[in-house]
């Protein structure tokens, strides 16, 4: 009743809390009053949220709007498509062709532009650049300003362009894919982007299937055929498609002209898993009417697995399915640079302010504006150019660390310029099928109640059944020896009470096995070597090296598999009977009089099959232990042992058997076919018949099934735990499947508790459902992809606060989009860094969304790892990849961008001291020269040896993952670490040149060369302190460095004047050598040196870092 009265009442929900416990109400704290907070969060918008970045939000929407208007959606209807004739649509469908590219000719360059100057950094230096075309603004060279600027543009434009270029090439390859499309006349070869909606296509054995369409005809005799989706869903099994009736009767393909057909097909959906639509003869009396639904469908993107088909498309390009679940590229930028760009920022203000001062102490004379803004461009170092020079090639440095390490052969760095994020990664998103395990199947045991057999004991299954069948051979009496089968029912002990023995009992779950699924055998014909197509049937060798089992599940393909394994082998199978060989060779025909397909409700399949040789009827059935248990005879053992089972990791699967007379059969098959001709409910009356069969079944036995995990995927995802990282698995797969992954995986520790979300519908539902789970505490979160659709539409803030608590989450039947969705949610709701990791074309929408993607180059292909940031080879890389290479790429990064910060500041101070002390008058202390000089020649080269810096060893990093908790902090690069660095720069700066006044006032000229000596070793200096663990490349660059500066003291001295040699004077060499130069220029340094040494060393005996314990 309260579920009614809830739907009634949307509006009250809104108020009431999320929480209907007691104990909720007694605890305020966590009470769930979060609906509000919500909406708290937009209203607080004044001046200050416009100054503080509003502008850029309603910038951002506004282009948005414009843009929107442009290229507005044309709305997506449903159709009628004419069979072959593409010229009767009624509206023009978009082209067939696949494009991922960003930009076009045209956009190229203004797209690149405003990615670069989006950022402040950049768009400042454009600023400043612009100024110097100004004569009363201009300071030094052009050339110092504009080089640098052009060099990052270049350097990005040409990356850009090259990734362009590859993605125009691999849409061209698709694009020019060649096809037979069916015409009146003849077979003509098309395009695959020039295909049409109405065009019949001819699609061969693996042949990837150009567009959405209508499955026709098969050269298949049972009218099916099998398809690969992985590259769509992401999941390795086949499955099989079925041909529209009507025009697989026809008796030739040409025949598709003949008739006047169409097919009426829904809008075009995101949906993969359904579809509806109808297929309409029109030239026949009455008119021949079919439903269409999934099974008819040939989505694009996938490959076709057995045989040739002809098709009718119905939708092209835009409209596909695996287009509307990808999702376009965007361009990923790092923490790390939204945090050096606040930092800019704030360098900005306070260059600002420091200009104003300048001005406001001369009193504001003269044309006080433009001094104002020569001040500007006099201190504009200190926000260095060389900081976006130095950091981007610190990226690629890191990229190609990543590519050369040893440890993790294969691993491919796509995007060079997140390489930082791999040290802040908070959530991680992983796919199940082929990223955590292998999709390979193995049968581990075999329960039969009393007695169970595992890996080491199916030789014992092998002799029973070899003995059993020798029986039945030896028995020529009766006439069984023609079709030899069970031991036949008069020579077993009468009376259904007495136990059978073990050897019955095997023999007859195996025969089960052997008959209870959807596995076809194929055999792979040699003819076409020899070119006779004659002899196919006669070279088609039935041997078991030839043979290859398909199904659209993978259990069931193993099951089959080791049912050969011990001696009972399936050899044949067509739509109506299936043959099976037993250890003596002999075949046993059964004739299948029903199959009850697997369906995610019913969670079981069943069969009927007529044994040909006895004219035994019998119904074997076998699903999930929950549906099975109060279907079977009542036992003991079924649910401990299932329980048992799902702890090792193992699938399992219940098997069940019913005998039944040939009056009980044609009882139940009038009863049945009455029921599928029924117009009303007819999905409810169908399964109420087959109900009635399924009451008190003889249990034969439980299997267990292992999918086999990734190479050490359990101690990889421990080590992501202790490192602090948040496990999610979205998948595609059943949600038993997914749990019993989990558990297996260690994703879902033994000790925790599993709460499996309740199917829900209604928002009244999920209000309930969540106030369930809101009373678990460290639990790990299972739920569907459909119940996850309901929360999000009613309770997403909710449910994203409450699933975020969870120590591990699993999302199965997630479509691609989903999977996206799910990664936007936490983006937006925890702020914290999310990586996506997926091997197939289902994860690239995930992999796209993510902060940091990353793509395992697997079994479903490469489309994965082409769009991914990082591409690796197996699952248990990534702990290296973040534990070491991401830890190294942030940290020295930080350390990086803040040193280059530091010494642009630095020589800012200097400047501001200088023209303090010469009355305020806006003249640059050194010459454009020297400042290129600095940034460059003096100082790069220890500057950028940082990026060859490391606080812990690998080893350590990888043996202590807690530490990489630290670094999700942030602490390495914050306001508090950057003001540490402005006070140090501050105090050099002031000591260097007010030491250089101070000590040489006699010499006054010999200020610039003085003071610059000393700034040089200072910067040489810092590095050295900065540095945690030596490389001999730090100290080659120190040297190397210093060197140059000598050198450039001796041969360009001229440069070495005060502002433009206006003081008329130039360096002696005389005046370098002599001992007071020396002495002075070492005592400047060492006062501005020494105690930030004494400080480290002080820092380091009393507060170590947590790392540096672990490596004493």
């Amino acid at each position: 009743m309260t579920r009614y009265s809830l739907e009634d009442e949307p509006s009250n929900l809104d108020e009431m809390p999320l929480m209907m416990s007691e104990e909720g109400f007694e605890n305020d704290e966590s009470d769930y009053q979060t609906l509000p907070r919500a909406r708290v969060h937009q209203r607080r918008r004044g001046l200050g949220w416009f100054l503080l970045g509003g502008w850029k939000v309603l910038c951002g929407s506004c282009c948005d709007c414009l843009a929107r208007v442009c290229r507005r959606k044309k709305e997506l209807k449903a159709r009628t498509v004419w069979l072959g004739c593409p010229e009767k649509c009624e509206e023009k469908y978009p082209k067939n062709a696949i494009k991922n590219q960003k930009y076009n000719i045209f956009t190229f360059v203004p797209g690149v532009l405003y990615q670069q100057f989006k950022f402040f950094l950049n768009l400042y230096f454009l600023v400043v650049a612009c100024s110097q075309f100004v004569p009363s603004l201009k300071i030094g060279y052009l050339y110092t300003y504009w080089a640098p600027l052009a060099f990052v543009l270049a350097v990005t434009m040409v990356r850009e362009a090259v990734d362009e270029v590859r993605r125009y090439q691999r849409d061209k390859e698709m694009n020019s894919q060649l096809y037979s499309k069916l015409t009146v006349r003849a077979k003509t070869q098309v395009k695959s982007s020039d295909i049409q909606v109405g065009d019949l296509i001819i699609v061969d054995k693996n042949q990837r299937i150009p567009a959405d369409m209508i499955f026709l005809r098969t050269s298949e005799k049972n009218g099916s055929c099998f398809i690969r989706t992985d590259q769509l869903d992401g999941e390795t099994d086949w499955k099989l498609k079925v041909a529209v009736g009507c025009t697989q009767r026809l008796p030739a393909v040409g025949d598709l002209f003949s008739i006047s057909a169409y097919v009426y097909a829904q809008r075009p959906q995101l949906d993969i898993h359904s579809f509806e639509g109808n297929f309409t003869r029109e030239d026949t009396d009455p008119q021949v009417r079919e439903s269409l639904n999934i099974e008819n469908t040939l989505w694009a993107s996938t490959v076709v697995a057995s045989g040739t088909v002809i098709g009718v498309v119905i939708y092209t390009g835009k409209e596909t399915r695996s287009v509307l679940n990808t999702s376009n590229a965007k361009n990923k930028f790092g923490l790390l640079d939204l945090e050096l760009n606040r930092l800019t920022k704030a360098l900005f203000l306070a260059q600002v302010v420091l200009s104003v001062v300048m001005v406001a102490v001369q009193g504001f004379v003269g044309p006080w504006f433009r001094n104002l803004f020569r001040f500007v461009v006099l201190f504009s170092y200190i926000i260095p150019i060389s900081l976006r020079v130095n950091l981007d090639m610190g990226k690629s440095a890191y990229g190609w660390m990543i590519m050369k390490d040893e440890n993790i052969p294969g691993t491919v760095v796509r995007t060079s310029t997140i390489p930082e994020e791999l040290g802040r990664l908070v959530y991680l998103l992983t796919d199940k099928t082929g990223t955590l395990t292998q999709n390979e199947m193995v049968f581990k045991r075999l329960h039969l109640g009393t007695v169970s057999y595992g890996t080491d004991t199916m030789d014992e299954i092998q002799n029973h059944i070899v003995q059993s069948y020798a029986q039945v051979t030896s028995q020529p009496s009766n006439g069984a020896g023609a079709g030899g089968s069970t031991p036949s029912r008069k020579t077993q002990t009468p009376g259904p009470k007495v136990r059978k023995s073990v050897s019955s009992r095997i023999h007859e779950a195996v025969k089960a096995i052997a008959l209870c699924h959807n596995v076809t055998p194929v055999y792979e014909s040699h003819a076409i070597v020899n070119g006779e197509t004659e002899s196919a049937e006669a070279d088609q060798d039935f041997s078991d090296d030839n043979r290859t089992y398909q199904a659209s599940s993978p259990d069931e393909v193993e099951l089959v598999r080791w049912t050969q394994s011990v001696g009972l082998t399936l050899v044949n199978r067509d739509l109506t009977s299936l043959q099976l060989r037993t250890p003596s060779g002999q075949t046993l025909s059964f004739h299948i009089l029903q199959i009850f397909p697997f369906t995610s409700e019913s969670k079981r399949m069943g069969i009927i099959v007529r044994e040909e040789s006895t004219g035994d009827i019998a119904f074997y059935m076998k699903g999930a232990d929950v549906a099975m248990a109060s279907i079977v005879q009542y036992n003991d053992w079924l649910e401990e042992e299932c329980g048992n089972m799902a702890r090792e990791g193992l699938r399992t699967l219940v098997v069940a058997k019913k005998s039944l007379s040939e009056e009980q059969y044609q009882d139940f098959e009038n009863r049945y076919n009455q029921a599928k001709l029924s117009v009303h409910d007819r999905g409810l009356k169908v399964a109420a018949v087959v109900e009635s069969l399924e009451r008190e079944m003889e249990l034969l036995c439980l299997t267990g099934v292992e999918d086999q995990l990734q190479a050490d995927v359990r101690p990889t995802l421990e080590l992501l735990r202790n490192a602090g990282i948040k496990i999610w698995m979205l998948t595609g797969d059943k949600l038993e499947t997914a749990t019993c992954i989990a558990k297996s995986s260690h994703l879902v520790s033994r000790t925790q508790d599993i709460h499996v979300f309740k199917p829900i519908s209604s928002r009244g539902e999920a209000h309930l459902e969540l106030n369930a789970f809101r009373r678990k505490h460290d639990c790990a979160l299972v739920i569907s992809g459909d119940s996850l659709e309901v929360c999000l539409r009613y309770y997403e803030h909710e449910f994203v606060e409450l699933a975020c608590q969870c120590p591990a989450v699993v999302c199965c039947r997630c479509s691609p989009t989903q999977k996206a969705q799910i990664v936007t949610l936490l983006k937006q709701h925890t702020d914290n860094r999310t990586c996506a990791i997926g091997d197939g074309g289902n994860d690239v929408s995930m992999i796209q969304a993510a902060d940091c993607g990353i793509g395992i180059e697997g079994k479903e292909g490469k489309q994965a790892s082409l769009a991914a940031d990082f591409s690796i080879t197996q699952f248990k890389h990534i702990g290296r990849l973040l534990m070491v290479h991401g830890r190294n790429s942030y940290k020295r990064s930080a350390a990086l961008g803040q040193f280059v910060m530091h010494r642009g500041m630095i020589i800012s101070t200097m400047q501001a001291v200088f023209s303090s002390v010469f009355y305020f008058a806006s003249v640059p202390l050194y010459q454009g020269f020297l400042m290129v000089g600095y940034a460059t020649m003096y100082t790069m080269f220890p500057v950028f040896s940082l990026v060859l810096d490391q606080d812990v060893k690998p080893e350590m990093a990888l043996l202590y993952p807690e530490l990489y908790k630290d670094l999700t902090k942030g602490r390495s690069l914050s306001f508090k670490t950057f003001l540490i660095w402005v006070l140090i720069s501050v105090y050099q700066g002031g000591i260097l040149m007010y030491g250089a006044l101070v000590l040489f006032e006699a010499e006054f000229v010999h200020v610039v060369a003085i003071s610059f000596t000393a700034l040089v070793l200072t910067e040489l200096l810092m590095v050295a302190l900065t540095i945690r663990t030596w490389h001999w490349l730090m100290v080659v660059a120190e040297f190397f460095s210093l060197g140059c500066y000598l050198a450039s003291l001796a041969f360009l001295n001229e440069y070495f004047g005060i502002g433009r040699v206006s003081f008329g004077s130039f360096l002696d060499l005389s005046f370098i050598t002599t001992w007071p130069f020396l002495w002075k220029v070492s005592a400047i340094t060492l006062v501005s040196c020494l105690p930030l040494y004494i400080i480290k060393y002080l820092k380091r005996k009393f507060s170590p870092p947590s790392y540096s314990k672990l490596s004493s």
